[in-house]
């Protein structure tokens, strides 16, 4: 059966997801670059952007294997953007240029109409507005078997948590504070919801933790 999964959604060790005030010049928020040190060298990393080389190691191997099965994607406008309220034009196309590393079918929540946007390397953004299930039932229908990755942000996490409707979440806790930002889990019992650790794996970079719903 088809799952959504969360893969390589780094936080830091008091569980934030994004550092505080999210911009053009900070899309992470301040300090949420750090959160990602550990994947930014892996071979993985640098493929998704055309680039070479890279380090392999178990790292490397819990970054790739988080695209494997992937029919479809869901993210929050957050996400795909800095921009809030009405899409002014037609101009922003994600952070990621011409060819996003995706190449699938993407979700994009929001509150605001917009129509698809075809990207080159099979990646086509949607842009849902009917809420979270909505966005679930066409991601699920267009990955025709194959999974749904959930890429974030914390926000869109969370609203899937509570909603029970995510089967399987890599998280990578990388060794970093960040004092304040999105916390991922605040006022979320993940126990009560039916998750439990069934993998857990340290490296120099981070400890690489799955949580499924049993």
């Amino acid at each position: 059966m088809a799952k959504l999964r969360v893969e390589s959604f780094s936080i830091s060790i008091d569980g934030f997801g994004a550092g505080p005030n999210q911009s053009l010049e900070n899309p992470l928020g301040v300090g949420g670059t750090a959160l990602h040190e550990w994947a930014f060298a892996t071979r993985t990393f640098r493929r998704m952007f055309g680039q070479e080389g890279g380090t392999t190691g178990a790292d490397d191997e819990i970054a790739a294997r988080g695209f494997n099965n992937i029919g479809a994607w869901i993210m929050g406008r957050n996400m795909f953007g800095p921009i809030r309220g009405p899409w002014p034009d037609q101009n922003w196309k994600g952070w990621w240029g011409d060819n996003p590393p995706y190449h699938t079918p993407a979700y994009v929540l929001t509150n605001h109409p917009r129509r698809s946007i075809t990207m080159e390397g099979d990646t086509t953004f949607h842009f849902v507005t009917d809420g979270i299930v909505g966005a679930l039932e066409r991601a699920m229908d267009a990955a025709n078997g194959l999974d749904v990755r959930l890429g974030g942000g914390v926000s869109t996490i969370r609203q899937y948590l509570h909603a029970g409707l995510i089967d399987e979440m890599h998280i990578a806790i990388s060794p970093t504070l960040l004092g304040s930002g999105e916390s991922l889990f605040s006022g979320i019992d993940l126990p009560s919801l039916g998750y439990k650790v069934v993998e857990h794996i340290t490296t120099t970079n981070a400890t690489h933790v799955v949580i499924k719903k049993t």
